[in-house]
């Protein structure tokens, strides 16, 4: 009895991630989300510009809420105890991140909460 196994060296298997790497990688920094970006460029997909969008919509958020924080931490007093209050914000957008990323792991494109869906209408030109 003789087995044929045949191996086909002209057409190697080609494996794509359909966007998930790009996905994931743009939750990892804001360099990571410049790295996705480039690297969407030159296989951009349906799940690559969907997570693409969601996190930087996160950054913005983030980095708005840095910026009120930091102008309030001059108000003595109230602006001390809304200070203090704005980390609860930045524990709400960590939860959004963990939405997120586990969505890019499992290659879905579920919205985060609360921004989720807007994150799509603001940055559409993300395609």
């Amino acid at each position: 009895m003789e087995i044929n196994s045949q191996t086909n060296a002209t057409n190697p298997v080609q494996i794509t991630d359909d966007g998930k790497t790009v996905a994931i990688i743009s939750y990892l920094s804001i360099i990571g989300w410049i790295i996705a970006y480039v690297m969407y460029g030159s296989n951009k997909t349906q799940l690559g510009a969907y997570h693409l969008r969601q996190t930087i919509a996160l950054f913005v958020t983030g980095i708005i809420t840095w910026m009120v924080q930091m102008f309030l931490i001059f108000i003595p007093v109230i602006g001390w105890i809304i200070g203090i209050l704005l980390i609860f914000v930045y524990l709400f957008l960590f939860i959004l991140w963990l939405f997120g990323f586990i969505a890019a792991i499992n290659g879905q494109e579920k919205p985060m909460p609360v921004i989720g869906k807007k994150a799509q209408k603001w940055f559409k030109g993300i395609n």
